[in-house]
């Protein structure tokens, strides 16, 4: 209950602050999120944090911000956990924790800059906001503030990156967490979550968010882009990569009506499948210019060799490239078993598919099919290819490939 007639502790303020932002029309939609996990005022945080479910205010903190910057405080957390930030760029975070946690904030203090224009809400000084980040997610922000620091550094500048400059607490983006942004990012309190827990919290968030939406549309509220895109049907990403293999990784040294093509069955045609003893080469190129973690590269690669084990290629080619092709790795049949402990995968900076194609040609590489794993965020295009190519593209739903087939993968899917 809210103390009356004398001034609120931080509790308390907290609370008013949940109420107000869930009382306004322009947050309908966020209101269920706002209800998910516990919200505690804590002696010892310097600022705010999240796990991606619970939140964390410091009293010290709290007590030195305004109603409107309260509000913003509470939007931002709960910015992250509507977007799983935690989980989504955790890879970000394992290459450059200050770096990943500068790109989120980034990108959630545009949206409520822009959606308070009326000053229901204001970001707290300290706050990172930059137009050049605008229209852009985490990763591409991430990339080009990592970019913008190795420029620097080869011009002679180590001693005045982008996190220097902002960590000394200059213009609008002084006096900031000592981890990066606005905030503290409880990264390891989230991979601490149990594999239920994160499976729970993962559902929880995708039914507040589909609830959240139906009551802002029964009162007439405006539609939310970023809502509208968490809420779209995703296709399994699974299932168009075993379509992807089993179709072009088909022999057809012979056809036989014992195995009727299914594709065609369903409109009545009754034709015969190819058949081979044995298939060609497939290629696995895979985006480790800093995009794709470990422990996706893994669960996808398992993908893969489940998929192989049924359609059984002569052989697959694991291609790790950046700007250029750094690591070759080749598997006979026999050898799929061990294809994802031994890999090793190799990094390699900058992000240019068609060292993947002029390497194939170099190497005289002819792959019956190849597949790319990447974040789409490419310097000079989809490159040109002469066997049939899926992409499959992970946490970047804009990336549209001008050549083969595409599938989209969120990391909390995978």
């Amino acid at each position: 209950m809210l103390t009356i007639g004398k001034q609120l502790n931080a509790e308390e303020r907290l609370s008013k602050a949940i109420v107000a932002v869930m009382g306004n029309p322009k947050y309908t939609a966020l209101a269920g999120v706002l209800m998910i996990g516990e919200k505690t005022i804590d002696d010892e945080i310097p600022t705010a944090c999240t796990n991606g479910r619970d939140e964390k205010y410091g009293r010290a903190f709290v007590d030195g911000l305004t109603d409107a910057e309260l509000r913003g405080l509470l939007l931002h957390e709960n910015y992250h956990k509507l977007y799983s930030h935690l989980t989504t760029w955790k890879h970000l975070h394992d290459i450059d924790h200050m770096t990943a946690n500068m790109a989120c904030d980034y990108v959630i203090n545009l949206k409520i800059m822009d959606d308070n224009q009326d000053g229901f809400a204001k970001i707290p000084d300290g706050g990172l906001i930059d137009e050049k980040y605008r229209d852009m997610d985490t990763a591409q922000v991430f990339k080009l503030i990592r970019k913008e620091q190795e420029e620097q550094q080869s011009a002679g500048e180590q001693g005045n990156t982008p996190q220097d400059n902002e960590s000394e607490g200059d213009g609008e983006q002084g006096g900031m967490a000592e981890s990066g942004g606005l905030d503290e990012h409880d990264w390891e309190g989230a991979q601490s979550l149990s594999d239920e827990d994160k499976r729970e919290l993962a559902r929880d968030i995708d039914e507040a968010i589909r609830q959240g939406a139906m009551a802002a549309g029964k009162m007439g509220g405006t539609g939310n882009r970023d809502i509208d895109e968490l809420l779209q049907p995703q296709v399994d990403w699974r299932e168009v990569l075993r379509e992807f293999i089993q179709t072009t990784c088909a022999g057809n040294d012979y056809s036989t009506y014992a195995r009727p093509n299914r594709r065609l069955m369903s409109q009545g045609i009754i034709m015969p499948s190819g058949i081979s003893e044995q298939v060609g080469e497939l290629v696995i190129a895979i985006d480790t210019s800093g995009s794709i973690g470990q422990e996706k590269l893994t669960t996808f690669l398992s993908e893969v060799k489940g998929v192989c084990d049924t359609v059984k290629p002569d052989k697959v080619r694991l291609l790790y490239w950046g700007s250029r092709v750094v690591g070759d790795e080749s598997y006979d049949m026999h050898e799929l078993d061990s294809l994802v402990k031994s890999t090793k995968p190799m990094g390699g900076g900058g992000t240019d598919v068609n060292c993947v194609t002029q390497y194939m040609i170099d190497e005289s590489i002819k792959p019956q099919a190849c597949i790319v794993l990447t974040d789409g965020y490419l310097y000079s295009g989809w490159g040109s290819w002469t066997c049939p190519v899926l992409w499959a593209i992970l946490d970047n739903q804009h990336a549209v490939p001008d050549e083969g087939k595409a599938v989209h993968i969120k990391s909390r899917d995978m």
